[in-house]
């Protein structure tokens, strides 16, 4: 389903910059100092957008990946609580849960399954900023572990 929505997305992606690059070369052409101004930033905060979706996607893609492969290696994180309908731990449990995988990480500081985990659990708690964080620390010491 997620994956739907980024097709989605990025066709919508294609034709905000056809529609865009009609605009930005009509207001480059106008020959007024305001026209030109506007249709180079037609041009370049679309670019903008587009790295940054770019980058999005590239951690989902990254993420995922170490996640289907900390699943295969059975080391994702148990569920250790009732969980709220939306999939959260209860906060009034999440807070030892988070702070014993935090520990865990620490205590490992190179590996990339511990930070992974911390940051399932992060996110499981309702810290998704400490949780994307968790992942990109997980993700770079992947590409920096040796080996396969």
């Amino acid at each position: 389903m997620a994956r739907a929505g980024v097709i989605v997305v990025g066709l919508c992606l294609v034709l905000y910059f056809v529609l865009t690059g009609q605009w930005a070369f009509l207001y480059l052409t106008s020959g007024e100092p305001i026209g030109i101004a506007m249709g180079a930033a037609l041009i370049v905060l679309p670019l903008i957008g587009a790295w940054a979706i770019l980058r999005e996607v590239q951690f989902g893609i990254q993420a995922e990946r170490l996640g289907t492969k900390l699943d295969a290696e059975g080391g994702m994180p148990p569920a250790e609580t009732e969980l709220t309908p939306s999939g959260r731990i209860a906060k009034a449990d999440a807070e030892p849960i988070v702070q014993r995988y935090a520990a865990e990480a620490e205590a490992a500081a190179d590996d990339w399954r511990a930070r992974y985990r911390l940051g399932v659990v992060q996110d499981a708690a309702g810290r998704r900023k400490d949780a994307r964080a968790s992942i990109r620390d997980a993700i770079r010491l992947a590409k920096d572990a040796p080996g396969p």
